[in-house]
């Protein structure tokens, strides 16, 4: 009972703390929107944001009270006045801290509502699963080529490629393109203005896209859950069931759309992210510079779990924790479908959070990749091969390749590349004339794809009309059309190996040890590219011909 009390008592400092310290609220900065016919400043587009904020709400009722038996108030924010406060806190640090990125700024600043919806689609596209640091250089680039819907629509698919060569998940520009020409075909150059509007109009956009863009484009109150936010929102209702469960899924999208500022949702959202990028990070978190700790079950818990360790060191073991309030698990304890399964860790303290299933192995394949080259009008010419409209790396242009496969030698495996090269090029090319560059190691997320590099070198006339999806491109040519960071790699080993006449370099023992190496080791298989045994047939039939 004492306890009860006493625990009572110090909750209630810590809010009068609170309240004593807290800052008077910043007024709303008035948005690009504002003043302009854009849907967040007219009655429809404010019925349309309160909807969805309604929507929201009561989805977010519903799911607290369907998963009131599994969990409780423990992961989520019960207090208005904690959620009021928590929105006053963050907003506040983004207002001093936040960083001068170019989408942002050209979300602040574009008075037309179209061109401030499509630049951050744009942007928002483009950060997925890659750094603000890598994206920022390739956003200019984009904007001051298309800086609106149309002309992005405008352009051809190699040159958006040709764009987007080396930011990565090619599949993204493409999904880009192809929802800019659907805006100005179907939606007359308009593009989709509410969440709902977004997720059914636009090619690859799903639920994060769609709330992340409506929010800071549009101000529709609406919450976005994405990486950071993920991790931000574990640590502080310390959620530790598998992040990508349904029901951690359900329970983090519900927090985020109950938390989100009215005022202010699309400014809430970027800080959100910008706390999670910069303070909440996975490894080494800031808590000191956290501007929301106090709210931060995870990190609560690290400060009573340090003094219980401290008050054990001094032999004060039945004395209760002073300080913090005592934070322990929720009351449903093992059967909340939120609490972690793993006993808490303190050697990791609020890095515990969130708990993610292990990722599986990347598979390792092997791929038979041969560097051409003719002599050019100014310089040497390299053959490049386009890759299908779909799949991995779609529509770039690589370097004639074959998957290797286990069961056939080194010199089925030449023959079979040469026909290949062979049929695009239509003329003859001969085994003979390969040799042995080195390998390359390049890591997608889910294959660790090694390149066993040959090299070989034609004279003008050998080389013969080439085939549909073929060109010759000369080495200046090569920098700016749309290849892979994988073919890069590999003209990068090319050039360390071969002279500018096609003979090979002197080699240092060590690339001597490695092409040793990668002979022994061709023969082993993988699983992408043109499969081997598609050639063998038509080189059995070539032989008894």
């Amino acid at each position: 009972m004492s306890r009860l009390r006493s625990t009572s008592i110090k909750g209630k400092k810590l809010l009068s703390g609170a309240e004593e310290t807290k800052k008077p609220s910043r007024k709303r900065l008035k948005t690009a929107a504002e003043g302009d016919k854009a849907p967040k400043a007219s009655s429809s587009s404010s019925s349309s944001a309160s909807s969805s904020s309604s929507s929201s709400s009561s989805a977010s009722s519903s799911s607290s009270s369907s998963s009131s038996s599994s969990s409780s108030s423990y992961h989520s924010f019960s207090d208005p006045a904690e959620t009021v406060q928590l929105r006053r806190e963050l907003l506040s640090w983004y207002d001093s801290e936040k960083r001068e990125l170019p989408w942002r700024t050209l979300a602040e600043t574009e008075p037309d509502v179209n061109i401030r919806t499509y630049a951050v689609w744009v942007s928002e596209v483009m950060l997925q699963q890659t750094q603000v640091s890598t994206v920022t250089d390739y956003y200019n680039r984009w904007m001051k080529k298309w800086p609106t819907v149309q002309d992005l629509a405008a352009a051809t698919l190699q040159e958006v490629n040709q764009m987007w060569a080396g930011l990565g998940y090619y599949s993204r520009g493409r999904r880009l393109h192809e929802g800019a020409q659907k805006v100005v075909s179907e939606l007359k150059g308009k593009m989709p203005q509410t969440v709902d509007d977004l997720l059914k109009q636009l090619p690859g956009v799903g639920r994060y896209t769609a709330a992340a863009v409506a929010s800071i484009a549009l101000g529709q109150v609406a919450g976005v859950v994405d990486g950071n936010v993920t991790r931000v929102l574990c640590r502080l209702r310390a959620i530790g069931a598998d992040s990508t469960s349904p029901a951690a899924t359900q329970a983090l999208w519900s927090l985020a759309n109950s938390l989100v500022d009215p005022e202010r949702p699309g400014d809430f959202n970027q800080a959100m992210m910008e706390l999670g990028a910069r303070v909440c990070t996975p490894k080494g978190p800031a808590c000191s510079r956290c501007p929301v700790r106090s709210h931060c079950r995870s990190y609560q818990k690290v400060q009573v779990k340090q003094e219980r360790n401290a008050e054990q060191l001094l032999g004060r073991t039945g004395r209760s924790v002073s300080g913090v309030l005592d934070v322990e698990d929720c009351m449903h304890g093992g059967a909340c479908r939120l609490c972690p399964l793993e006993p808490w860790d303190e050697g990791l303290g609020v890095q515990n959070f969130p708990r993610k299933p292990v990722k599986k192995a990347p598979r390792a394949e092997r791929t038979l990749t041969c560097v051409l080259v003719r002599p050019g009008e100014q310089e040497d010419e390299f053959l490049l091969l386009q890759r299908p409209n779909k799949g991995l790396l779609a529509g770039l242009w690589e370097f004639p390749s074959l998957l290797l496969q286990d069961g056939h030698s080194d010199a089925d495996q030449k023959r079979a590349l040469c026909l290949h090269i062979s049929r695009r090029l239509n003329t003859d090319v001969s085994d003979g004339v390969l040799r042995l560059v080195g390998e390359v190691v390049h890591v997608f997320s889910h294959i660790h794809q090694t390149y066993v590099v040959y090299a070989a070198r034609l004279s003008q006339s050998g080389a013969g009309a080439p085939a549909e999806n073929t060109r010759w491109l000369s080495r200046s040519a090569l920098q700016d059309a749309a290849v892979s960071t994988g073919l890069k790699k590999i003209l990068k080993l090319y050039e360390s190996q071969v002279g500018l006449d096609g003979s090979p370099k002197e080699k240092t023992q060590k690339n001597s040890r490695s092409i040793k190496r990668t002979e022994k080791s061709s023969r082993a298989g993988g699983g992408r590219q043109l499969p081997l045994s598609s050639f063998f047939t038509t080189l059995k039939e070539g032989k008894g011909s």
